[in-house]
């Protein structure tokens, strides 16, 4: 299994071309958002997150929000690191881990400030706008963009991951 070195390093080797390759089929745009996606799921939000690794170390203070992640999935399980659903996994459980935080944080702030308890569909409503507020800025699309660049990160590094594995076990000349 490569080192967390040897994935950061293959990450940044790949941004350039992946940015050029986005650009000479899209727009400026797209291809700074799935360059910069590509980056974070490089970088932090990669299938690595399911053990203590450079990725899960990045996440600093907010690590906490990671353990569950960690105790549920196995370390290189086809939910964390599997090409189809370890992102998408990642993504709706980081999505829900942000929301039950942001919860906790307006409850906490109603309760201390003697305010109102926050309404679930009030909440639901500020997250549209917010969404919508990014798709006003970054396009219609940029959650779908977005998602393809995480996703090409995190299959960078599965797709490192079988590659490496595969030529330590000695069986490199049927690969190469």
């Amino acid at each position: 299994m490569p080192s967390g070195k040897t994935h950061d390093a293959i990450t940044f080797l790949l941004t350039i071309p992946v940015f050029l390759t986005v650009w000479s089929i899209a727009d400026l745009l797209t291809a700074a958002v799935i360059t910069v996606c590509f980056l974070l799921g490089g970088l932090i939000f990669g299938p690595d997150l399911d053990t203590k690794s450079t990725q899960y170390a990045r996440w600093s203070v907010f690590r906490f929000l990671w353990v569950p992640y960690k105790t549920f999935f196995t370390h290189r399980s086809r939910w964390s690191h599997g090409l189809i659903f370890g992102t998408l996994f990642r993504v709706v459980y980081f999505a829900g881990i942000l929301t039950l935080v942001s919860f906790l944080i307006s409850f906490g702030i109603a309760v201390y400030s003697d305010g109102a308890i926050p309404n679930l569909i009030v909440f639901a409503k500020t997250w549209r706008y917010i969404g919508d507020i990014i798709r006003s800025y970054l396009g219609g699309n940029v959650f779908y963009i977005a998602f393809i660049g995480l996703w090409i990160g995190a299959a960078s590094h599965t797709l490192t991951d079988i590659v490496i594995t595969y030529i330590k076990t000695g069986r490199a000349k049927g690969l190469l």
